[in-house]
């Protein structure tokens, strides 16, 4: 059997960006949950197998860098990629504190972007 289906959690607050990541990485094979907050993708992290976390990091409640000290806790090991439309020192520096995997800033080539976390991917895959 080959390479199984990698798996992507979308987590951002707008519908748009979620819509159209769904249906780019559908349309590459990937398996594609989306959540609209940090409280929703923990939930989803807990009941399915994710490869891969892509999380906005200003949205309400829970942002991106609350939801990736989470993560990392949880799995250690779980790359996360942080994408934003408002990029700054102060957030990019605190990206980095949470070992987050890439930093990606809005707005962006979907293609590049692919290319980004299908990287990403292919480390953890052969890290483990």
């Amino acid at each position: 059997m080959g390479k199984s289906q990698p798996s992507l959690l979308v987590v951002d607050d707008e519908l748009l960006i979620r819509d159209l990541l769904y249906d780019y990485f559908s349309g590459q094979g990937w398996s594609i949950a989306v959540a609209e907050n940090g409280e929703k993708a923990l939930e989803i992290l807990k009941n399915r197998r994710i490869d891969l976390v892509l999380t906005d990091i200003k949205m309400p409640e829970m942002d991106g860098l609350s939801l990736a000290a989470h993560i990392r806790d949880a799995y250690p090991t779980m790359p996360v990629v942080m994408m934003t439309g408002y990029p700054s020192v102060d957030t990019a520096v605190a990206a980095l504190r949470q070992k987050v995997a890439d930093y990606i800033i809005k707005p962006f080539n979907v293609h590049q972007l692919f290319k980004t976390l299908d990287e990403k991917l292919n480390e953890r895959v052969s890290a483990s």
